[in-house]
């Protein structure tokens, strides 16, 4: 597509309330990428919740990546603008409360509760919330968009994703060097609010076409589960790829100890970026690169190098070797990621795609459930107990090799199997 005519689709296929859209995307992802880069870090040293601030960060992201397909109920019986609006003070309120934990003047509040329980009962509030703003935008993206240029449309969306990761930790540096690590929180929840109002104010509801799209409700969410939960195949094949996030998600649970504590590099938010930033330079020349491959071919070598790059890490304790480490994940996820949505919908029965696809992120909870915990046991034996740091990395790259092996054996065993059958 030509340059001019790429920006001629942009004018003229998309309404004003796309725009609208995609900007308070950009801005919720900066407040929640740079309070989920710094997460971790404050439990753990603001708040002295030390042993356990994996676990409760992991907590979060899961909550968050679970509940979308629950969330989309709200978005059909409520609407777009008002389940936004709702979003967004939910964030508000939880990114302070979160906050307040690690604010002096806040500790009379949490002593009432107990530390522990204040702080998983705002990350709850926080996630839970939070959990409404994909199928809002998801949906508003979907429906502002003419056909034609629909895929355009998400293309724009994903890369202000990818935007607000490379860009929310790097804001979040410039908050905690100067005015502390809690502020990060406070700021995101004064991201929000003007969030909040900006929806209330500019964001349009779309036209109420339901094209496409059949209608939500909890009686569905359910019936849906359990379509789902009962083809094996397809939830062996979940479960088995939650292994790569449960890698991705050490970049935030465990990686900032290491940087902070092992290489001396206050500025650990920059490196968490790196991920974001190669994502963003080389995922189309990388599926482009492999787009010949099968889609299980391209995700087992997505799942090869992204567990490499553990071991680069593990190898030397240095920031150039993290650097690279991270940059050599991010091609793994790069080579897989696309390729993942093509294989979830070929693995749906034809007339049940998009019930399926509704349910292609539970790896990604599956896997900030599981490395949460992990990232606690980790740190704390590695880092703290014997001072072994370089085990930690070889350990996570041992859980990418499981997972590679056990890819292998799906398509050997399940897949192939079936095929000839």
């Amino acid at each position: 597509m030509k340059i001019n005519e790429l920006f001629a689709n942009m004018r003229q296929g998309f309404t004003s309330t796309f725009w609208v859209a995609n900007t308070l995307e950009l801005f919720e992802r900066f407040a929640f990428y740079g309070s989920k880069a710094v997460l971790t870090v404050y439990l753990a040293t603001k708040v002295g919740l030390e042993k356990e601030a994996g676990t409760l960060a992991g907590l979060f992201s899961g909550v968050i990546f679970s509940l979308p397909i629950v969330a989309g109920v709200f978005v059909d019986r409520y609407g777009f603008k008002r389940t936004l609006m709702a979003c967004f003070a939910f964030f508000c309120v939880g990114y302070f409360l979160i906050g307040l934990a690690g604010l002096e003047f806040g500790q009379s509040l949490v002593n009432v509760f107990g530390k522990k329980a204040y702080v998983i009962g705002v990350l709850l509030l926080t996630a839970i919330g939070g959990s409404l703003i994909k199928p809002c935008i998801v949906g508003t993206v979907a429906k502002t968009s003419k056909p034609d240029v629909k895929s355009l449309g998400f293309s724009i969306y994903y890369t202000l994703v990818n935007v607000g990761g490379a860009v929310g930790p790097i804001l979040a540096l410039q908050v905690r060097e100067n005015l502390g690590i809690e502020y990060v929180l406070v700021m995101s929840s004064l991201t929000s609010l003007l969030l909040f109002l900006s929806a209330m104010l500019f964001f349009k509801e779309p036209e109420s076409s339901t094209e496409g799209m059949e209608a939500r409700t909890f009686g569905k969410v359910f019936k849906d589960m359990l379509l789902v939960f009962g083809n094996l195949k397809f939830i062996t094949f979940l479960v088995i790829f939650s292994g790569f996030w449960i890698m991705f998600w050490q970049i935030f649970y465990s990686f900032p100890f290491y940087v902070t504590g092992v290489l001396k590099f206050a500025k650990f938010e920059l490196l968490e970026t790196v991920d974001a930033w190669t994502i963003i330079l080389l995922s189309v020349p990388v599926t482009a690169l492999f787009k010949k491959w099968s889609p299980i071919a391209a995700m087992t070598l997505g799942f090869v190098i992204a567990s490499f790059s553990w071991f680069l890490i593990g190898i030397s304790a240095t920031v150039a070797a993290a650097v690279v480490g991270i940059a050599f994940f991010a091609i793994g996820e790069a080579t897989q990621a696309a390729r993942f949505y093509e294989y979830v919908s070929s693995l749906a029965p034809k007339e049940q795609v998009g019930t399926f696809m509704g349910f292609a992120f539970l790896p990604v909870a599956i896997g900030s459930f599981a490395a949460g915990p992990i990232s606690d046991w980790l740190r704390t034996t590695y880092l703290v107990e014997t001072a072994n740091p370089s085990m930690m990395w070889y350990i996570l790259g041992g859980i990418g090799i499981v997972s590679t092996v056990l890819m292998f054996l799906y398509n050997v065993i399940i897949v192939k199997r079936q095929v000839t059958a």
